[in-house]
């Protein structure tokens, strides 16, 4: 799947066609992706420890990847995303542009570099 946690992308299919967000998470196994302010429904939560007054809550539902596509960085609009290999790492470019699409997540080396400093600063 080309699109990653972190873009920001533009619904092109269904009734929120036209709205952008940022994708909160990727479902792999279903083709999805979750994206912030997007596909809203209403869930009846139970109350819990978490919520205790429990009542009707406003979430994000999953939307297909097919109807969502990914904002090129430089123009702001919609584009397809193409690959290729720049200083011997694989990137995204956007087809549209020919923009290089930075990475949105961070990698296992940056959370680990991060967390040691952590306990250096300890």
């Amino acid at each position: 799947m080309k699109i990653k946690t972190g873009d920001t992308v533009r619904v092109m299919r269904g009734k929120d066609a036209g709205k952008e967000g940022k994708v909160i998470k990727v479902l792999f196994n279903t083709d999805k992706v979750i994206v912030e302010g997007v596909n809203m429904i209403k869930k009846h939560q139970k109350p819990s420890n978490t919520n205790p007054q429990g009542g009707i809550v406003d979430k994000e539902a999953a939307i297909h990847v097919s109807n969502v596509m990914l904002l090129d960085p430089e123009t702001n609009k919609p584009s397809r995303i193409g690959s290729d290999v720049k200083d011997g790492k694989k990137v995204r470019v956007a087809k549209k542009s020919g923009a290089v699409i930075e990475g949105a997540k961070p990698s296992k080396d940056d959370k680990k570099a991060k967390d040691d400093s952590d306990k250096d600063a300890k």
